[in-house]
């Protein structure tokens, strides 16, 4: 684990490394955070709970829309020309509904409209750059992909309390303002790094579908789906449970139980190297998240239920940060940003789902049968992925995080950054 650690501190220290996720995280916070932001402003502005949920739901589907959009204009136009512009218009969008309120519910949709679909594909432009910046070494790329997952756990924990302390302190209306600008300057600080500006995807061939041609990306997509309705039912079931057993602060245990486990997880499997194909390691790490999933379902006392909380989420950073190496291997050329971003996307949709299909389960069921949601995803995630075996075998294009040949034909005027190169 030592050595794991030092592994981490040795990405951290080359060059631009720490300064593109730091950036990248915080430029993604408004994202990280609208959920709790939209439903306190709204709630402050004397909406109900409905259509706070309502405003939040279309600003998700609205982000589900635009990632894989301005994740394919990336690939085309490169980061500062995509990343910049969508981040003005997206802050522009939520300064919109912080100024409007509920005075016009039209206007108050269409901002949360634009600033979904414009939020930047930050995520997805991050991992096209790791390669480069880590020397095109694959070992040091695949820890740094679990390094992304472990710093995604602390920025969905970080930043709902960010949200919170901002409105205790000024107001709802200004937690909003703050988180934005904070996400515009987060933003600026990436795209104005050299890994950015050089960065340039390799010639892609001309298709309508862009990544979702791949076979082997699809199938992923299809597992992910059901990992993310998964995750989503977790958090309605265990309201549920929390309701029964002590309150708000029962869940909050449960939740930081779970981001716990994650973090955890997520370090340990960056620690050493893997051997052997990614898609087979992947199946693996699926069936043990299922295998996490289904104890919740004896819904114990507190105490007992935190720590399966806790070992619930000890693989799902782990099978994120695998994910996006099968991505990277199954991606057709010249679409690595958008194919992050179609993860990124699916993720968000199946969480979405996961959370529609637990409420009406825990009413007809109880809280168990919100936790058998929980499970049934995890199970079908695992499903996918042993239906699409031989697809999933054949990566669309072979790794090449380490080529010689194409590092060699793809520099730029800076030393040390690949123009072509994806991950």
């Amino acid at each position: 684990m030592a050595a794991g650690v030092s592994g981490y501190a040795e990405i951290l220290k080359a060059p631009h490394a720490a300064r593109l996720l730091t950036g990248t995280l915080v430029g993604r916070l408004p994202n990280a955070t609208a959920h709790v932001a939209i439903v306190l402003f709204i709630r402050a502005e004397g909406g109900s709970y409905a259509l706070a949920g309502a405003l939040t739901a279309v600003y998700g589907l609205a982000t589900a829309v635009g990632q894989p959009l301005l994740g394919r204009l990336v690939d085309l136009r490169g980061q500062p020309r995509v990343q910049l512009p969508s981040a003005v218009v997206s802050a522009l969008g939520m300064l919109l509904l912080a100024v409007v309120g509920l005075g016009s519910l039209p206007v108050a949709y269409a901002a949360v409209t634009v600033a979904g679909v414009f939020t930047p594909p930050l995520e997805g432009g991050l991992r096209a750059l790791w390669p480069g910046v880590l020397g095109h070494r694959e070992e040091r790329v695949h820890r740094a992909y679990a390094m992304d997952a472990i710093a995604q756990e602390i920025m969905f924990t970080v930043g709902p309390l960010l949200v919170t302390l901002l409105v205790w302190l000024f107001s709802p209306a200004a937690a909003l303002l703050v988180i934005n600008a904070l996400g515009l300057v987060g933003t600026v600080s990436v795209i104005v790094s050299g890994p950015s500006r050089n960065w340039r995807s390799a010639p892609r061939e001309a298709h309508w579908l862009g990544a979702l041609r791949s076979p082997g990306l699809l199938a992923l997509l299809g597992s992910f789906f059901f990992v993310g309705l998964a995750l989503g039912s977790i958090t309605v079931a265990a309201l549920a449970y929390a309701d029964d057993h002590g309150g708000d602060t029962v869940y909050g245990w449960l939740m930081a139980a779970l981001g716990l486990g994650a973090l955890v997880g997520g370090v340990a499997y960056g620690a050493r190297q893997w051997a052997g194909a990614p898609e087979r390691r992947l199946r693996v790490i699926v069936a043990l998240l299922a295998l996490g999933y289904l104890p919740l379902m004896l819904t114990p006392g507190v105490l007992p239920m935190t720590a399966l909380s806790a070992v619930a989420g000890v693989f799902l950073a782990p099978a994120i940060a695998c994910a996006f190496i099968v991505v990277d291997r199954h991606a057709p050329q010249g679409t690595v940003t958008e194919a992050f971003s179609w993860l990124v996307t699916t993720f968000g949709v199946g969480a979405a789902a996961g959370t529609a299909a637990a409420g009406p389960a825990v009413e007809l069921g109880g809280t168990v049968a919100g936790f058998a949601v929980a499970g049934a995803g995890g199970i079908a995630a695992l499903l996918v992925l042993l239906a699409t075996g031989r697809v999933l075998a054949v990566p669309g294009r072979s790794a090449h995080i380490a080529s010689g040949d194409e590092i060699g034909r793809s520099r730029t005027a800076e030393p040390g950054f690949s123009a072509g190169h994806q991950a």
